[in-house]
């Protein structure tokens, strides 16, 4: 006669085998770039938006962030395994919070671009998307946090923008 325990014992090895053969398939993965793109071209992106220069502060920015990072080396257009693309389709800069005194007080600037990354050794697009960022200010002191202008918001929409080009064009892989 089985002990009593027997086939609890059996049913929890059945569940643990089956979940850890399953968590077998399962993997993370640090890879980075496919190895044949080495260099990247950054042209100035072009500007749908009423917002002067915009467009050519967004592309210093994802130049600056790839430079950092130090995986792929900035040249020109036709030197260069890949290259990213973009378009600045939306700058908005709107109310977000008031004051109790219904005295706007909070404001979000959101910034859309849309970025094409292109293996020119390959011939193919590796991915496109519009990126929608936005960053939110205070013009007026509050607990925690100082005045800030639009221009700050501005600033951090675009470094989050920035980041973003990097991560979905070198990790991931």
């Amino acid at each position: 006669m089985p002990a009593p325990w027997r086939p609890a014992a059996l049913a929890l090895f059945a569940v643990l085998a089956s979940t850890g053969i399953a968590g077998c398939g399962y993997t993370t993965s640090n890879a980075t770039l496919p190895g044949h793109l080495k260099t990247v071209a950054v042209p100035t992106f072009e500007n749908s938006t009423s917002e002067y220069t915009l467009e050519q502060t967004i592309t210093q920015a994802v130049i600056d962030r790839l430079v950092q990072d130090n995986r792929l080396r900035i040249v020109d257009e036709r030197s260069a395994n890949a290259v990213v693309r973009g378009r600045v389709t939306q700058y908005k800069n709107s109310v977000f919070g008031f004051s109790n005194s219904a005295q706007a007080q909070e404001y979000r600037v959101t910034i859309g671009v849309q970025i094409t990354f292109k293996d020119q050794v390959k011939n193919r697009e590796l991915w496109s998307d519009e990126l929608i960022k936005s960053a939110n200010y205070y013009v007026q002191d509050v607990p925690g946090q100082t005045a800030r202008t639009e221009l700050d918001g501005r600033k951090e929409a675009i470094l989050k923008i920035a980041e973003e080009v990097l991560s979905r064009s070198v990790e991931g892989w």
